[in-house]
């Protein structure tokens, strides 16, 4: 045991806001469990000893297991005025940022504040299985927080990812960033993050009337400025 490597810790986006649930902590993700071509099955280390962590009892009885956990100080945060449009991209357990902006939105909603266009873009495999927090997304969009789209890629022939939607919008998109928008990109590095940069170029080259330069320049600049924050993984 002395020549293994320590594990290292695993991160995990907050899905929840501090303003409603001030002392929890809530975490998406998906337990990993797959097999080898040659037979053998592998788990992840975290998600399968998190999935058996199941609070028993009830009320006062309740006897929660312990887990060693820190929390780490993180730039991706809302904008400081509520007003300001947010355009949130996270398919799959991506969405668990968003989950907490969007809970905080609602709160600040609620105590009078006026709160701006809230955008988001959700992909997962298959409807049925796999839109985690489905009732909690449809029902703060028809509560009128929400604008919120969605991609589902094997419900049909063609795939279709949050990326077919995100250039379907453009339009709306390039509106929300001429009005001082953020946007948030959660999830998958390798592929996802790199598209949806790329398609958020083609917008402000099609709609802001850029060129190709022009268009680079201004991403950059958002980046710079904090509008375009990236929260991805490999």
């Amino acid at each position: 045991l002395e020549l293994l490597p320590r594990l290292q810790p695993r991160f995990y986006s907050i899905a929840s806001s501090a303003k409603v649930h001030p002392t929890s902590v809530h975490i998406c993700g998906v337990v990993v469990e797959y097999q080898t071509p040659t037979g053998r099955v592998n788990k992840g280390v975290a998600t399968t000893w998190l999935q058996e962590k199941i609070p028993t009892g009830e009320g006062e009885e309740m006897v929660c297991p312990k887990v060693p956990v820190y929390v780490r100080r993180s730039q991706f945060r809302l904008p400081n005025r509520p007003q300001t449009p947010v355009i949130m991209i996270g398919p799959g357990t991506g969405l668990a940022p968003f989950r907490g902006f969007i809970q905080e939105r609602a709160w600040q909603k609620s105590q009078g504040k006026p709160v701006g266009p809230t955008v988001l873009y959700f992909g997962c495999r298959n409807k049925s299985q796999d839109f985690i927090y489905q009732d909690e997304l449809e029902e703060w969009e028809k509560d009128g927080l929400l604008t919120l789209h969605t991609a589902f890629s094997r419900d049909q022939e063609e795939k279709r990812y949050v990326t077919h939607c995100l250039r379907e919008t453009g339009a709306a998109v390039w509106d929300l960033l001429d009005q001082g928008a953020h946007l948030y990109v959660c999830g998958d590095a390798k592929m996802m993050a790199k598209d949806v940069r790329n398609i958020i170029g083609e917008i402000c080259r099609e709609f802001g009337k850029m060129s190709e330069t022009e268009a680079e320049t201004f991403v950059k600049k958002l980046e710079s400025q904090k509008r375009y924050s990236a929260d991805v993984w490999s």
